[in-house]
C-alpha cells in the first residue's frame, strides 16, 4: 500500500516538475514475470523515471547503507522495498536478498551495474542474481537533465528500454561469464543510447 500512494505522489511531483517525458518501447518489459531492470546511473532521479515507465511493476533497491542511518530516509527506504548495501564491503546478503525477492514475489529488482553515478567500470552482481534468480535482465538508458537546474527547465527526458538479454547461455559464472555478461549489458546500453541519439555523449556537470 504505501510503495502504491508513494509511487502516485512521486510521479506527480516529477510531472511537475518536468512533464516532457517520453518512454520508448515499455512493450519489451516481460509483463509475467519478474525481472532484473539495469540502466547506467546517470543522476540521482533516473532510478524515479525508469519506476515511472515500467509500472506497475514493482520494484526493489539496493541503495547504499549510509542513507539508512537518517531516519526519515530510513521509513521510506524499508517500505518502497529498498534494502541496505555497504558498497565498500558487501556481504553475502547483497546477493542472497534481492535473490529472495526475485523467487517469492512479484517485485523485480531494479540496479545499476556502474555503481555510482560517476563510475564505468559494470559490475558482476547483476549477473550471478540473475542466474540465481533465473530470471531475465532488461537494459534501459536514461537521457534528459542531469543537473537539477536542468530538470527544473523541463528539458526532455527520454526512457528507452531494451531487448532482454538473455545468459542462459553461459554456465558459468566465473571471470569469462561475468565478463561476458558485462558486455552484453554495456553493448546493449550503447545501442539504445544510439538508438535515443547517435551523437549523445554522457557528460557529468
Amino acid at each position: 500500500m504505501f510503495y502504491k500512494l508513494f509511487g502516485k505522489i512521486v510521479q506527480l511531483i516529477a510531472f511537475i516538475l518536468n512533464g516532457k517525458v517520453f518512454y520508448q518501447k515499455s512493450d519489451r518489459l516481460p509483463l509475467s514475470k519478474n525481472y532484473i531492470l539495469v540502466a547506467p546511473h546517470r543522476t540521482w532521479w533516473d532510478s524515479i523515471y525508469l519506476a515511472i515507465g515500467a509500472s506497475p511493476k514493482k520494484f526493489a533497491f539496493m541503495v547504499k547503507e549510509e542513507l539508512f542511518k537518517i531516519p526519515v530516509l530510513r521509513f521510506i527506504l524499508t517500505r518502497v522495498n529498498a534494502f541496505p548495501v555497504n558498497r565498500l564491503n558487501p556481504k553475502p546478503s547483497a546477493i542472497k536478498i534481492p535473490i529472495k525477492v526475485l523467487r517469492s514475489t512479484t517485485t523485480s529488482l531494479m540496479m545499476f551495474p556502474t555503481g555510482s553515478r560517476y563510475a564505468t567500470d559494470l559490475k558482476g552482481g547483476v549477473a550471478l542474481i540473475a542466474k540465481l534468480a533465473k530470471v531475465p535482465i532488461v537494459p534501459a538508458v536514461y537521457q534528459g537533465p542531469i543537473t537539477f537546474c536542468q530538470l527544473l527547465k523541463r528539458k526532455p527526458i527520454v526512457i528507452r528500454y531494451g531487448e532482454v538479454i538473455d545468459i542462459a547461455d553461459i554456465k558459468k559464472m566465473n571471470k569469462e561469464g561475468l565478463t561476458e555478461v558485462e558486455r552484453r549489458i554495456q553493448s546493449a546500453f550503447d545501442q539504445l543510447d544510439k538508438e535515443i541519439n547517435p551523437n549523445y555523449k554522457y557528460v557529468i556537470s
